[in-house]
């Protein structure tokens, strides 16, 4: 990928708009006069109002969709907190440049482009297509032990996220997912939770890709030593670009930047699940307008997402028990979105229909 000028992280931040209102309002009335009860389509029409004003009115149809994925392994795995050994990444990655992956059958099927983005796995790949290869190290550190990342790791990866944005930007994908993949990653992504949402470690981790209750105490103890070592005991919520470097992986650092950079350039973002969520909190945390661009896809079955999605604000599209990451979740819901889309500006009116209104 040609490595062509981006903005600082304080520029892109700086841009990140609230959005206007009064879009909403347009929208509200264009869906009240459609040939339908008034709130009849549900969900669908607070998420046509959202798509409305996310593109300021001018939705650009055909939407062009995207899911970008993003790789990296994480020192943590050391500690015994994931039922899958540290070497799936990479062989996770291969499974996604063969196609043999779920996101790859649901990518195909809803015609929905995929790139795959090594940030940070502890293996080196040969380029290949829907591959691009941005590594800024082999794996976060153990974050029990030291700080998963430094502060120019960090930087580096919120960089690649940007960087990927650009690209999306630059081929006019105007309806964005990401999804994630690191064995170790959920753990992560609980730390975050815990720091942000202001629950008990219990209240927000899971068993991950199948943890057994041993594992989890584990995993529960890992994380409890991981906070304190690095935040104390204090009430106080860090500043998140620190809780990146503390505990972040590389692919939540580089979800941060390809959000910030996707709701600063007004590009719909379709969080897929736990670790998606995860690098959203922080984005918002970081810049709260963010959360006008963000569609929750789906609320997976670990149980500090639901946290997560409460703390941003978002209300999630589906739920399916899923717990799979990948954008799967993100992907899925991508059909329903356009579908909101379509009918808000596709369906007829009373007026242009010639159709009677109710009764006043």
């Amino acid at each position: 990928m040609n490595q062509i000028p981006i903005p600082s992280l304080a520029s892109v931040v700086a841009g990140v708009e609230q959005i206007d209102p009064r879009f909403s309002v347009e929208a509200k009335l264009l869906l009240d006069s459609l040939t339908k009860p008034i709130g009849s389509l549900g969900r669908l029409e607070a998420i046509a109002t959202q798509m409305f004003s996310i593109f300021s009115g001018q939705i650009p149809l055909p939407l062009k969709r995207a899911v970008y994925v993003f790789a990296a392994d994480h020192g943590v795995t050391a500690e015994g907190v994931s039922a899958y050994p540290r070497e799936v990444t990479a062989q996770m990655v291969h499974n996604f440049v063969a196609g043999g992956a779920a996101i790859n059958v649901l990518a195909r099927l809803h015609d929905v482009q995929l790139t795959v983005v090594d940030v940070g796995v502890d293996a080196e790949f040969e380029p290949s297509l829907g591959l691009c290869l941005m590594k800024v190290r082999r794996g976060s550190g153990n974050m029990l032990r030291e700080p998963a990342l430094t502060q120019e790791d960090v930087t580096a990866a919120i960089e690649v996220g940007m960087r990927m944005a650009q690209a999306a930007k630059d081929q006019g994908q105007a309806l964005v997912a990401v999804g994630e993949m690191g064995i170790g990653n959920t753990t992560s992504a609980s730390a975050i939770a815990a720091l942000l949402t202001k629950q008990q470690i219990g209240e927000v981790t899971g068993s991950g890709t199948g943890l057994d209750p041993d594992g989890r105490n584990r995993k529960l103890n890992v994380l409890r030593r991981t906070i304190r070592r690095h935040f104390g005991t204090s009430a106080e919520t860090p500043d998140p670009l620190e809780i990146l470097r503390c505990v972040g992986g590389l692919e939540i650092a580089a979800m941060t930047g390809f959000i910030l950079f996707a709701a600063a350039n007004e590009m719909a973002v379709v969080c897929d699940g736990f670790i998606s969520t995860a690098a959203a909190a922080i984005a918002f945390a970081i810049a709260p307008e963010v959360s006008g661009y963000l569609l929750a896809g789906h609320c997976s079955e670990e149980p500090g997402h639901r946290h997560l999605l409460r703390y941003i604000g978002l209300t999630p599209i589906l739920k399916l028990g899923m717990r799979l990451g990948e954008g799967t979740g993100a992907v899925l819901a991508m059909p329903l979105i356009e579908s909101s889309v379509r009918l808000l500006t596709e369906m007829a009116t009373f007026s242009s229909a010639g159709v009677s209104t109710a009764k006043e």
